[in-house]
């Protein structure tokens, strides 16, 4: 049964997969216009145009390009960078690293910040401590990314001098110019998780086993942590999931405004400079 379900997953995979290849080619090819002029700007002579066309591969018909890019992500093969002459392939290996010690820790850190909050709200669900989290969470929810980070750097790090205000360093030596980071991360991420977790425990309060525990005089902590909690990881642990794309990719604003050499600081700079080998990668 297992091996069938995946085999059946897989196929519909196959048309959802054909698609977004296609509908990125479209974008990146025809959409985007043409990227040698891009590169060699306006004065640029036709023998010049001519040759980078042709160097690029931008000559070749459109099935053509469409299946060298199809064929070069199946082989991990994304070309070289525009910008830096790199190959893509291994700019993603290296950045691989910085986001990753960004990524990790404040996604643990912040779903279990999401969690200890939403069951505090919960517990006291309907009185003014339950009113109090639920209108900071949506206060949080209505803030950008773009604002945590202005301000925190402006508080923390030019004013206290508590945080470097950007940098980075592998190893133990980076934790206080990653502490900043994560801590954003973690204030922007958790006004809509502790409105989805809060709503989860509240639907598993009002079940039956709950109750019956109650009767029995067990403690409203220990009912939440013993029963209610496990019970609704299922819907937790399917919204942690979804989020786990973001872990490749970390943070493009984070990266990019506190220097960290990650997967996001890379696409947004590969954005800036129409890096379109680096930015179809990504």
């Amino acid at each position: 049964m297992m091996l069938s379900f995946l085999a059946r997953r897989t196929l519909h995979a196959i048309p959802t997969l054909f698609g977004i290849t296609l509908l990125l080619f479209v974008l990146f090819h025809w959409v985007g216009g043409n990227p040698v002029y891009r590169m060699l700007g306006k004065n640029a002579s036709p023998a010049e145009i001519t040759r980078v066309t042709h160097q690029l591969g931008l000559d070749k018909p459109l099935w053509h390009q469409y299946l060298d890019y199809v064929g070069g992500l199946a082989r991990w093969e994304f070309g070289r960078s525009w910008e830096t002459k790199q190959r893509v392939s291994q700019m993603i290996l290296d950045g691989l690293g910085p986001s990753m010690s960004l990524a990790i820790p404040a996604f643990i850190l912040s779903a279990l910040s999401a969690l200890a909050v939403a069951l505090i709200a919960a517990l006291y669900r309907n009185r003014w401590q339950d009113r109090v989290l639920v209108v900071l969470s949506v206060c949080g929810m209505s803030l950008s990314m773009l604002a945590f980070i202005i301000a925190a750097q402006y508080l923390f790090s030019f004013r206290a001098g508590w945080f470097p205000i950007s940098g980075w360093e592998p190893g133990l030596v980076g934790i206080p110019y990653l502490s900043l980071p994560i801590l954003i991360w973690i204030a922007a991420s958790l006004g809509a998780s502790v409105r989805f977790y809060r709503a989860v425990f509240i639907e598993e309060i009002r079940r039956e086993y709950v109750i019956t525990a109650r009767a029995k005089g067990l403690a409203w902590p220990r009912v939440l942590v013993r029963h209610v909690l496990p019970n609704a990881m299922i819907p937790i642990l399917t919204q942690l999931v979804m989020e786990l794309p973001m872990l490749f990719t970390g943070s493009l604003l984070l990266e990019n405004f506190f220097g960290i050499p990650g997967l996001g600081n890379m696409s947004v700079n590969a954005i800036n400079a129409s890096d379109l080998p680096v930015i179809k990668a990504m």
